[in-house]
Order: structure tokens, then sequence, then C-alpha cells
């Protein structure tokens, strides 16, 4: 059943694209509750395959119902500094409730689990009704000022400046006009999102994520992840594989923790590239030890393991997150859910395809060392990709990734062209001024 929830979470994902702009960003969040509690509740009374099946369907659509708003929200009602890092915390969250699992896993029943796990939605659900409010960008984009107002004041009464909550809803209210002024809004609802994805601010985010996340899938990290007792097991250690997937969840916890450090002060692509390259340099390492003791030229040795485990803290603070922070804050408002949903629908098809495939590459490759350069080769192609088309979104207002997707395609001839384009400005103001001068004279 490994590969169920992505197989389920394309559709809900979609489903999502339609209710996150109808419903409201939270209000998606609790319709995914109805879908969540049934599902455990048949897992729980689960007696043959078929009804265990129903319920691990219905648990992935409630995820994909739940999870794609939620960043569209965190996206949306974040200041820029922070956003990265709390998308990144959900990560972090999830990566406990696995070590939480596998802990009951150890001294509980899976049926007295399943009970267990309908309490989990209650008190997000009571915290989300008392505390959250909904974002302004989606009350603005359906014509709601006050209530607009209302959340930005919630959201900014703790800040020293005074008006900002004002100059923040003059600004959204701005830019909500200016996407009205351009799209004509007499179209039905979806021919103006299928304008909107027709645009530069729509079409190049797309493919941009869609190669990261095609490679991201093929540098073997969810596969690390969703398979790591077989993949350790093909390592040829001498450390038990049980154990080591423990410490796989312990790891990739401790380090996605770290992440929302680095993600808060150092910019994405910087973090991405050296988690790529991280990446690339330890699972080739894993792969040269695998090939030696597996061909018997080595002892076992705890070396490949110990690789195994950088390489996921290699890819959790850059490859492994990253891409899920940009799924909602790459697209503009009024493709924002859809876009979110539909990304998120592309890569959990790609992760589907690869768990599907992963048990066929030792032979296909010629051994587990193969599959692991492989990986180490998709990882360092990465690198390239991104130093070369990914722009930088730390610190940056939505606005601006907008604006550079209009006018840019490839990051680094955009860094040169600003660089020229600043040069000019400089040598008309220098020219102005001696203008000047000589005038005064």
């Amino acid at each position: 059943t490994a590969s169920v929830q992505p197989l389920v979470s394309p559709i809900s994902s979609l489903l999502t694209g339609y209710l996150v702009d109808k419903l409201g960003r939270l209000n998606t969040i609790k319709v995914a509750v109805a879908p969540y509690l049934i599902g455990w509740f048949c897992i729980a009374l689960a007696h043959d395959f078929n009804l265990l099946m129903i319920g691990r369907v219905l648990t992935g659509i409630s995820s994909g119902l739940a999870c794609n708003p939620a960043v569209v929200y965190i996206t949306e009602v974040a200041r820029p500094v922070y956003r990265g890092a709390l998308i990144s915390l959900a990560i972090s969250l999830a990566s406990t409730g696995v070590i939480v699992v596998y802990a009951k896993g150890a001294v509980l029943h899976w049926r007295t689990i399943s009970w267990i796990s309908m309490s989990y939605c209650i008190l997000p659900l009571l915290l989300m009704s008392l505390l959250a409010p909904e974002s302004p960008v989606w009350l603005i984009s359906r014509g709601r000022t006050e209530q607009a107002s209302m959340s930005l004041t919630y959201f900014h009464k703790k800040d020293k400046k005074a008006g900002s909550a004002e100059q923040k809803l003059e600004e959204l209210l701005k830019e909500h006009n200016r996407k009205l002024s351009q799209g004509n809004q007499n179209r039905p609802s979806f021919l103006r999102q299928l304008r909107a994805f027709l645009r530069p601010t729509g079409y190049k985010p797309s493919l941009l994520l869609t190669v990261i996340f095609i490679f991201q899938q093929f540098s073997g990290i969810y596969i690390t992840i969703f398979y790591a007792v077989t993949l350790l097991k093909s390592l040829g250690t001498s450390m038990d594989p049980n154990v080591g997937s423990i410490i796989l969840g312990v790891v990739r916890l401790i380090t996605g923790l770290l992440t929302l450090i680095l993600l808060k002060k150092y910019g994405r692509r910087p973090l991405f590239i050296v988690s790529c390259i991280g990446m690339a340099i330890f699972i080739f390492i894993s792969g040269y030890y695998t090939k030696e003791i597996t061909g018997g030229r080595m002892e076992k040795s705890i070396i490949p393991v110990f690789c195994i485990l950088m390489y996921v803290s290699m890819a959790s603070f850059g490859f492994m997150s990253i891409p899920w922070t940009m799924t909602a804050e790459l697209f503009p408002i009024e493709i924002r859910g859809m876009a979110q949903s539909l990304m998120m629908a592309v890569a959990n098809i790609i992760l589907f395809i690869v768990l599907k495939i992963y048990p066929f590459l030792d032979e296909m490759f010629g051994g587990a060392y193969a599959v692991q350069w492989m990986f180490a080769t998709v990882s360092a192609a990465s690198s390239v990709i991104i130093f070369v088309f990914m722009p930088e979104t730390h610190n940056k207002e939505l606005s601006e990734i907008q604006e550079y997707f209009t006018n840019n395609t490839i990051y680094i001839f955009r860094r040169k062209k600003q660089e020229s384009e600043e040069f000019g400005e400089e040598m008309i103001h220098l020219k102005d001024t001696v203008q000047q001068l000589a005038q005064d004279r």
C-alpha cells in the first residue's frame, strides 16, 4: 500500500484546486476532515483487504484536500522572510508523525492506532476555527474587502509600524485591480484560469516545477524513505535494516527542524545547490562501498548507512523541502490555488511512477550500487538546473516573483541583464550630473 497515497493524491489535488478558490483556503481544509474520519473508521473496522484499501484511499484524499490549501494559506499570510520556514515546518511535523507512528506500531495493535488517529484532527480544527482568519488575498479576490481588512489587522496587530495593515490592504487591492484590468472578467472562470496559465507567469513556473519534481523523484530521496528497509538491506551493511530505518526517520526530523533556521537565514538557491551536490557526493560513496561489499572485496561496514543518513540530511534542507515551499509562491493569485494543486498532482504522479519502477531498477542497472550512482548523477545534474533556471524567492514579495517570470526565463541571464540595466542607469545618472555641472559653470 506504499503507493496508494501518491496514486490518490493527484485526484484529490485537482479537486482541491477548484475548492480552494471556490470555498476558501480554510474551508477546504475543514472539508478534508470528513474523508479523514471515515477513512480511519474503515481501517479500524477492516476485516478484509477491500475495506482496508477504501480507508487508505479516503485518508489519501483527505491528505490532498488538507495539505494543498495549507501551503497556499501560509504563502499568502506569512511574511516573505518566514514563508519558506513555515512551509518547511509542515514537512518537519510530517516527519514527526512518521516517528510517532513507528513508536505506536512497536507497542500498539494497528486497530488501536487507527482509533487513536481519528482524534488527531480535532485540535487543529478547533484552533483553526477559533484563531485563524481566512486569507486576505482570497477575500479580496471574492470582493470581501471589509473581511480582508479585519484579517490583515489580525495578522499585523503586533507590528510596531502603525498602519501596516492598511498599507498591505492598499497594496493587495492595487494588485487585484491591476489583474482585473488585464483580464476579461466576462469570460467563464475556467477560461480565465486557462488564459492565466498561458501567460509567462503561468506556464514558466509550471514547467520549471515539473522539471524540478522529475529530478527530485529520480534523485532517489523518496525511494530511500518509502523503501528504507529494502534499500538498507541492499547495502550489505552490518546494521539491522529496521533499526536503520528508525534512525533515518529521526535524522530526517532533526535536519528538517534545522531547515527552519536555514530557510529563514539563507536564500533558496544556495541551499538547493549545496543540497544537490552533497546528495550526489554521499550517495556516490555509498554506491562504491555497496559495490565492494556485495562483491566480496570488502568486509561489511557501517559506512554505507552513514552515507545514506548524510544523503537524507543533505536532501532535507534543500531538494526534499524547497520544491514544496515553491508550489504556491511562484504563481499569481488568479491561478494560485489551481496551480498549486496541479503541481502537487504532477509531483505525486511522478512519485507513484518512481515507487512502482524502483523494485526493477537493480536488475535494470546491474545492481544496487549502480542505482545509487544513478541517484548521484541525477542529484548532480539537478544542481545545474537550479543554478541556471530557478529564481531566488527568499524574502521576496509575491508580486516581485511574478514580475521576474513576466520578464525572464533563465535566471543567470537575468542577473547579468539586471547588472547591465543598473550599470546603464548609473551611466545616465553620471551623464546628467556632468551636464548639470557644466550648466552651473
